[in-house]
């Protein structure tokens, strides 16, 4: 047993997700799921919390994993279909596929070929549709209307959120003080945050430059954002969600701009300097990190599901700046960096 305290719940008013709801989601997903390590990128002064090693390489697999798990447990069992740029929908199919449940994926024309062969692998049906994931979306609603499929949202379902917020519970053992995770739709943010804030860690959302609509909804501008071409295409979404709305503007600390080439640059740099392959939305959090203060922090790298002609493309066009050079440091300081001594079993 862990010594961790359990996570209180905050006041968000009424929310259809709890922090009981993570916690029941951890214990459906340890039995399929191993956590991601967490690893400490020196140049940066930031530890990163490697979900590009998760299955399917994205933190996805876990909402969508949660998502059939608390369906199957209420007797759903019913075909799904989801819409999404990649991520989600390869962990609805790798899901599906570990249940044997019948999965359909909507991704919008321009979807990375990388990410559609991956959901292909698992044997998910694949339907391309639209040049946006907001397009993508409304199709997959209508064939679910239609065929009497569950619609599996990539971001706004109780149980998804559930099961993104198990990366919180995992990175409250290593006592960061502040966690910064990308923003698209806001599930991983809202999980992380419902998780961490009562352990009195900050949690700050990272998003491009033009491709704001969460930062903006928070502020109250609700308006639909017509997102501009990024490297970051996980997370190139409208309109955010309604739950996830909510809890990002009553859990989250701040929400950081990144400018798209402090994205590009971020990327290339961990790829040379930390040997971490990050898609465009992984590299997010990271590059946001410059702009956030904490003595122990943490960034999410939420995929690395990056096709590998963009990559070659970005580390041959891109020259990041050269890294400072270390400063000597007290043995005091190094001993508050160190991770935490894991919890006596």
């Amino acid at each position: 047993m862990s010594n961790i305290p359990a996570p209180q719940e905050p006041d968000v008013g009424h929310v259809a997700v709890s922090v009981a709801d993570v916690l029941a989601a951890q214990a459906r997903l340890r039995r399929y799921l191993p956590p991601t390590p967490v690893h400490y990128a020196e140049r940066f002064g930031v530890w990163l919390k490697l979900e590009n090693l998760q299955r399917t390489g994205s933190y996805k697999v876990r909402g969508a994993l949660d998502a059939l798990l608390a369906g199957l447990e209420r007797g759903d069992e019913r075909a799904v279909i989801c819409a999404s740029a990649g991520n989600h929908a390869q962990g609805v199919a790798w899901a599906a596929h570990r249940l044997g449940v019948q999965a359909i994926t909507v991704m919008p024309h321009g979807a990375p070929q990388t990410k559609i062969a991956g959901v292909a692998h698992w044997g998910a049906t694949v339907r391309q549709h639209g040049n946006s994931y907001d397009e993508a979306f409304a199709f997959a609603r209508d064939l679910a209307e239609q065929n009497g499929y569950r619609f599996l949202s990539a971001f706004d379902d109780p149980d998804v959120i559930a099961g993104q917020g198990t990366v919180g519970i995992e990175l409250a053992a290593h006592a960061p003080d502040v966690v910064i995770v990308p923003i698209g739709g806001g599930g991983l943010a809202s999980g992380v945050a419902l998780a961490l804030r009562s352990q009195g860690v900050r949690v700050v959302g990272a998003q491009v430059e033009g491709v704001d609509s969460m930062a903006r909804a928070i502020r109250g501008d609700i308006r639909a954002v017509d997102p501009v071409p990024t490297l970051a295409d996980g997370v190139k979404v409208k309109i955010p969600g309604f739950i996830t709305r909510r809890l990002c503007a009553s859990l989250l600390d701040d929400v950081v701009i990144v400018r798209e080439a402090e994205l590009r640059e971020t990327l290339v740099r961990l790829a040379l300097e930390e040997h971490v392959i990050a898609e465009g939305a992984g590299a997010l959090a990271l590059a946001a990190g410059r702009r956030v203060a904490g003595k122990r922090k943490c960034a999410v790298v939420s995929g690395g599901n990056i096709d590998a002609g963009v990559l070659a493309t970005l580390l041959s066009e891109v020259r990041p700046r050269p890294p400072r050079k270390p400063r000597r440091r007290s043995a005091e300081r190094l001993r508050s960096q160190r991770p935490a001594p894991p919890a006596p079993a």
